[in-house]
């Protein structure tokens, strides 16, 4: 596993971190954004995790329907319910926006044009929703997005569905909303893992710069 920084443009630093625990990374990216100051580089961290269900901050209990025996945990981030898990790439967003000039709806657009737009390369249409945050193809969700923002500066960030498993996200209202389909890229086209998941992050880093 290769956790050593990447310089990137704009002194953005990538970190590859394989699978990683949802609490233990949630701390971690909660004690970065305490302990950063003006002049602490912005971070993408690229990671997977071990199957759990997590809930935002507006979290409402109907929408878990039946998590079985995958842990639920509370997450400080925005929004509803979702799953995360082995096969689904997460890419955590730590930027200080206040520096990069970014408000909380550019930050949104900027990760959905990335994923609409790594989509595009793959020949896949997507687009984005204003009343829900993300990226859809046909109407199916691909990619989920919350963010928590303090002291000016962004974490958590987006989930991607490569080749993970998406009968979990029938025992929950996907985001809130009840029976939202749900796709991977891997029903979609050919797609290699690590191909994807560099151009996503490259993609990212570009918007960001």
């Amino acid at each position: 596993m290769n956790t050593a920084p990447r310089a990137m443009p704009t002194d953005l630093i990538v970190r590859h971190l394989g699978q990683r625990d949802y609490a233990e990374t949630q701390e971690a990216m909660r004690r970065f954004t305490a302990e950063r100051d003006v002049d602490t580089p912005d971070e993408l961290w690229l990671l997977e995790h071990p199957p759990v269900y997590t809930q935002g901050l507006n979290g409402r209990p109907e929408h878990l329907l039946d998590p079985g025996d995958t842990p639920v945990i509370q997450s400080d981030r925005g929004g509803q319910v979702t799953w995360h898990g082995p096969g689904q790439f997460i890419v955590y967003v730590l930027v200080d926006m206040r520096r990069r000039g970014l408000g909380v709806r550019q930050l949104v657009s900027l990760m959905e044009n990335s994923v609409i737009t790594l989509l595009g390369e793959y020949g896949i249409t997507a687009s984005a929703r204003r009343d829900a945050p993300g990226v859809y193809v046909d109407g199916a969700k691909i990619c989920a997005l919350g963010l928590r923002i303090r002291h000016g500066c962004s974490y958590h960030g987006l989930s991607f569905n490569f080749d993970n498993a998406l009968s979990p996200f029938s025992r929950i209202n996907p985001c809130g909303y009840p029976q939202l389909p749900v796709t991977r890229l891997t029903d979609l086209c050919d797609a290699e893992h690590d191909a994807v998941s560099n151009r996503l992050l490259a993609l990212l880093a570009a918007a960001l710069r």
